[in-house]
């Protein structure tokens, strides 16, 4: 028997074919390293992924954090396209061993983790990172000052991680991305903010804006080393519920007063609803944890649909809806679904976050 003669495609040169790999939807490697041993190699290799940003071909993953009610652990899920089309969570098998950590920051590639969670009143200076090219976790260096109740975000290559170091105490460090290192000394926040927990950070118009979990948020500008306090009507609502920014505009889901996905405008300085969404908003079940978070140029938001009951146990289906966003003219905002799927049956989980990394 005669041998077949080689694809087109693999009698090319190495560079030529990584450059075709690279263009190809990541989703679709599991397949491709089917095809040879080669290709196997190529698409697990540090040079697809540096060719990939290079080509400016890297894409938008979406990565969960589950709570199981079984085993009591986190586990990290990674939203992931079927050939059917349809969209379910991947459990990460390599990172199953995971510390418990408070905050988390995504940058580029990776996943930035600051704390220790399930640690009652008690505080830590862990510092772990995720590579999500390849599901490993590396330690970092320990926080400059152990803290608790942290909360963490990112601008201009550092995190700024806010917490308490002690029962009256507030103080915010800095982590640099680049070295990899903390910067040296620590910022203490105004007398004011001291007392208050802070449930999430966000960052727009070059400033990290603070909620805290009762009422009011504040705010630290990074490039004048300074605080301020926000104006009354951003405090008017309560958008401790998993906020994210997309093109610098604030968005969150808020299930307690009017099922609705709403948007913050800082420079306008006025909230607002997304309109378009009535539809999707009469599918969730309230007030059950929702989470929005920035997916390229769109958002994702996670709901709970109505719990179906089976037997003594309670199942609470998962599902995440993709939604692009439009201003019109007048300043308002229209979202459309792009597409919605349920992404996981929660008999035994518990959503805790979700991140989008560039892969």
């Amino acid at each position: 028997m005669m041998n077949e003669p080689p694809s087109l495609i693999t009698s090319l040169p190495e560079d030529v074919v990584l450059d075709i790999l690279a263009r190809v939807p990541r989703y679709n490697y599991p397949t491709l390293s089917l095809v040879c041993k080669h290709f196997q190699s190529l698409v697990a290799s540090p040079e697809i992924y540096a060719r990939r940003s290079l080509l400016m071909c890297t894409e938008s993953y979406l990565y969960v954090l589950l709570f199981s009610t079984r085993t009591l652990n986190d586990r990290w899920h990674v939203l992931s396209q079927k050939a059917s089309g349809n969209r379910s969570f991947a459990l990460i098998s390599s990172l199953l061993d995971m510390p418990c950590c408070e905050s988390f920051v995504a940058v580029g590639s990776r996943i930035y983790m600051f704390g220790a969670n399930g640690i009652d009143e008690m505080t830590s200076s862990s510092a772990f990172m995720i590579d999500c090219i390849y599901h490993t976790v590396q330690p970092l260096p320990n926080m400059p000052i152990p803290m608790r109740g942290t909360a963490a975000a990112y601008f201009d290559d550092k995190i700024y991680v806010v917490g308490h170091c002690s029962m009256k105490s507030t103080v915010m460090v800095v982590f640099n991305t680049k070295t990899q290192m903390w910067e040296p000394g620590s910022i203490k926040p105004d007398t004011s903010l001291e007392t208050w927990n802070f449930g999430f950070m966000v960052v727009m118009a070059d400033k990290v804006y603070m909620k805290s979990n009762y009422v009011n948020s504040f705010i630290y500008v990074p490039k004048e080393s300074k605080w301020e306090t926000v104006d009354e009507m951003m405090n008017s609502k309560q958008w401790t519920n998993n906020p994210c920014v997309v093109d610098g505009i604030l968005y969150y889901y808020d299930g307690y007063v009017q099922n609705c996905l709403r948007v913050y405008d800082s420079k306008q300085k006025c909230w607002g609803v997304v309109n378009g969404l009535e539809e999707l908003m009469a599918e969730i079940q309230r007030p059950h944890r929702s989470n929005t978070v920035r997916f390229g140029r769109n958002l994702a938001l996670y709901f709970c649909k109505r719990e179906e009951q089976q037997g003594n146990r309670t199942t609470s289906n998962i599902w995440c809806a993709e939604i692009s966003l439009e201003r019109r003219q007048g300043g308002e905002i229209w979202g459309k679904v792009e597409w919605c799927d349920q992404v996981i049956v929660a008999e035994d989980w518990e959503f805790t976050l979700s991140v989008s990394v560039m892969v």
